[in-house]
């Protein structure tokens, strides 16, 4: 099938071809058809399947005929309104709207927290059609009366399962208040819970469900390993699995659980010679527009993460997905490893797992019924404390030409773990990344060995 025969419009089609797709993915092919003829869609698929283009195209398609080239603010009333919880996913599907419109005179803006209001109330009163906003700014402009959502028509909430886990759904059920009651809806979720479930009962109209997936499962694109580790050394393993071989690990989005933890690990990763940057939500948008866009690029190596600030990014071809620290919740742990093995690429998964997160690994096994493989590396052990780690480093010193390593474990072998799935892992030649700067040579105290560098700290 492809995009001609799902009835798209030629404008739509056109932009499609120029963004360099040919074939529609599953989602694409099933919801697009519904949202067409004005169904509601209650749509499950897992990150990185298409469903963004799933609901942008066909809702571009319904609003073509309101499209004008008019100055006027009264001939572009907001007719569109699409929720998501995070700024990055909202401005990754503002992107999406505003490629796919490309030839179809629709205003689109993106409005979001933590930047000043000014330009968006400016950007609002010269009239916008289609707006993609986070819930809490959205009411921000309610309560100063600089949006008007009475001639909405399309209602699209994106990412319906984080909404929830961020606290969002009071804020939803009081935008679905000041909306007209007769308007198309459709709800995207990666997972389903009883209050998504909940939620969508109160906004969709005899929903057409759309699963492409069984319900909280992983792709089967992406290879899963744990490494048993003490926490009290989490650190130096994940820095020397990084610096493993010319290469190493290669590029690599690592997921942290506090804004505290996040800024620290990125700064130990760059005092250990790997580039390296952190996102949270203490950062501003300038910030974390900037760290995001240099390691899409290439120019930062590893970008250190919150739950938070990683929710809906999109990066082509990331080969690796490192949980520092397990999530909370189990179905956190899908949409963390959801950054790889995206459009039927190969990806691989790496959990550091503490004693005391046996747990959390006992529940993400049974959430996505996949006993994930365990590998231990040698000096980094479930009870390794830091003085033992030191030791063995003193004893195993890594030479300077790549050769084996008398335990069996070669650190100068680029990464690879074990696959599931039967899936080839990616390796650092999929996706080049920068080169690091090479470590400085180590002391023979055991001081210089645990700071990694000369002593002299």
């Amino acid at each position: 099938m492809s995009f001609a025969d799902l009835g798209l419009i030629p404008e739509l089609l056109r932009a499609v071809e120029e963004a360099g797709y040919t074939t529609p993915t599953p989602i694409q092919c099933q919801a697009i058809p519904v949202v067409l003829a004005g169904g509601d869609v209650m749509g499950g698929a897992q990150t990185g399947t298409g469903k963004t283009a799933g609901f942008t195209l066909p809702l571009l398609q319904r609003l073509a005929p309101h499209a004008s080239t008019s100055t006027s603010p009264a001939r572009h009333p907001v007719r569109a309104l699409i929720l998501a919880p995070t700024r990055e996913l909202a401005m990754q599907v503002h992107e999406s709207v505003q490629t796919y419109s490309k030839y179809v005179p629709l205003r689109s803006t993106c409005i979001y927290g933590g930047v000043d209001m000014n330009a968006q109330i400016a950007e609002l009163r010269r009239g916008i059609e289609i707006v993609v906003a986070t819930p809490g700014r959205l009411l921000d402009h309610v309560q100063q009366k600089t949006i008007q959502l009475g001639s909405v028509e399309f209602l699209i909430l994106d990412e319906a399962d984080r909404m929830l886990d961020m606290g969002f759904i009071p804020d939803i059920r009081r935008i679905l208040t000041l909306l007209p009651g007769k308007r198309q809806s459709l709800l995207f979720s990666a997972t389903f819970s009883e209050e998504i479930k909940k939620l969508a009962d109160s906004m969709l109209r005899a929903p057409q469900l759309i699963e492409v997936a069984r319900r909280n499962t992983v792709s089967e694109t992406i290879s899963h390993l744990v490494h048993p580790v003490s926490s009290h050394v989490k650190r130096e393993l994940l820095a020397d699995l990084l610096k493993g071989g010319v290469d190493g690990m290669g590029q690599a989005l690592v997921f942290v659980s506090t804004k505290f933890g996040c800024a620290r690990l990125a700064r130990h990763l760059q005092k250990e010679g790997i580039s390296a940057d952190a996102i949270h939500g203490d950062k501003s948008q300038l910030e974390r527009t900037a760290a995001l866009e240099a390691f899409k690029n290439g120019t930062t190596r590893v970008l250190v993460a919150t739950d938070v600030a990683a929710r809906g990014l999109d990066v082509d071809d990331l080969p690796y997905v490192v949980n520092f620290e397990l999530p909370s919740t189990p179905e956190d742990y899908v949409h963390r490893i959801g950054r790889t093995g995206r459009a039927g690429k190969s990806g691989a998964a790496v959990s550091l797992v503490a004693p005391e997160e046996n747990y959390k690994l006992a529940a993400i096994e049974k959430l996505i019924k996949l006993k994930i493989p365990q590998k231990e590396i040698p000096g980094y052990s479930a009870n390794t404390s830091v003085e033992e780690l030191a030791r063995f480093r003193l004893k195993h010193k890594r030479p300077s030409r790549p050769q084996p390593a008398a335990d069996g474990f070669d650190f100068d072998r680029p990464y690879a773990p074990v696959a599931t799935h039967g899936s080839a892992l990616p390796t650092p030649s999929d996706k080049p990344a920068p080169s690091s700067p090479p470590a400085k040579k180590q002391g023979k105290s055991v001081l210089a060995v645990l700071l990694g560098g000369n002593g002299r700290h």
